[in-house]
């Protein structure tokens, strides 16, 4: 294992998202290093298409190019499952993960193409629309994520993509008015239009009420995919069962603290303390032992379902 794609990498969880890096200590170490080296892949192939760094720099971000950088993203990708040498950090982490956890190259490839979304500035007229960017930008990384924890279930793979679409939810609801100042709006404009909100106005101050019931909305659409993703907690190691069970509360926390703000929602960006860190911590570690026994309900069949 090269040390310097494992420092790269664990430098790029460390300032791109604190909760997942927290979440991640949890792992065993080899679950650990790669779950670190696929966040490395995932967060550069974002930082590359944004022109951002880490994850910062969203407002001021270089979006030039964009056809071209995505070409670029898809051409190394395609390089690396064909086994060529990588010299880029991020794609040398990805490559040691894509082989040792034999991750199909259609999961990365999907992921790119939700990024193809945003440099085409798609128009999300509906909430199928919303959910299939959900899937792609973040749904797929839980089918990714789920395969570095061993996971090759159909059923189990259904409650980790279900996770990947209860965070992008929480995501998109918590930065709605920072994405719509950078001309990127995710809510569906059936949505936009039902509240009366212009699509090229949904930055602005006047419409803070009428957002916060849109916001609200995203969260308890939300709510059912969180439920049905703890489902698979059974399914996972105990050690991965825990580290996601943690991440799985902070996330769906900044999803009510968002909606319990309302219209102040965006006044600061919302995020949990180290307190409520903690507390997802120990809950996460009860919840994780308490999957051992638990009785597996169903996955409804009103949720979105991913593409077979």
């Amino acid at each position: 294992m090269n040390d310097q794609v494992i420092d790269h990498s664990t430098q790029a969880i460390n300032v791109g998202s604190k909760s997942f890096a927290a979440a991640a200590k949890l792992f065993d170490e080899r679950t650990r290093q790669s779950a670190v080296m696929l966040y490395a892949w995932c967060r550069h192939c974002d930082d590359v298409i944004d022109g951002q760094t880490l994850g910062h720099g969203q407002v001021e971000g270089d979006r030039s190019a964009g056809e071209a950088r995505l070409a670029e993203l898809v051409s190394l990708t395609e390089r690396t499952y064909a086994g060529e040498p990588m010299s880029d950090p991020a794609f040398a982490a990805f490559q040691q993960v894509i082989q040792r956890h034999r991750i199909p190259r259609d999961y990365p490839l999907e992921h790119l193409a939700g990024f193809r979304m945003d440099v085409q500035e798609y128009r999300y007229q509906t909430l199928d629309d919303t959910l299939l960017y959900c899937y792609r930008v973040a749904g797929v990384v839980g089918l990714m994520m789920a395969r570095v924890m061993g996971a090759e279930g159909e059923a189990t793979l259904d409650r980790a993509c279900d996770l990947g679409l209860a965070f992008q939810l929480t995501n998109i609801a918590r930065d709605i008015v920072e994405d719509a100042e950078v001309g990127r709006v995710y809510l569906p404009t059936e949505w936009l239009a039902e509240a009366g909100i212009p699509a090229d106005e949904v930055s602005l101050p006047q419409h803070r009420a009428a957002l916060a019931i849109l916001a609200a909305r995203l969260i308890d659409l939300a709510e059912p995919y969180y439920q049905s993703a703890s489902q698979g907690l059974r399914d996972l190691p105990l050690r991965s069962a825990w580290s996601i069970a943690t991440a799985h509360g902070v996330y769906r926390q900044i999803g009510i603290e968002v909606k319990a703000r309302g219209a102040a929602a965006w006044d600061a960006r919302v995020s949990t303390s180290k307190v409520q860190k903690l507390q997802f911590l120990f809950g996460g570690g009860v919840l994780a032992l308490f999957s051992r026994g638990m009785q597996l309900r169903p996955r409804p069949d009103s949720l979105w379902k991913r593409p077979r």
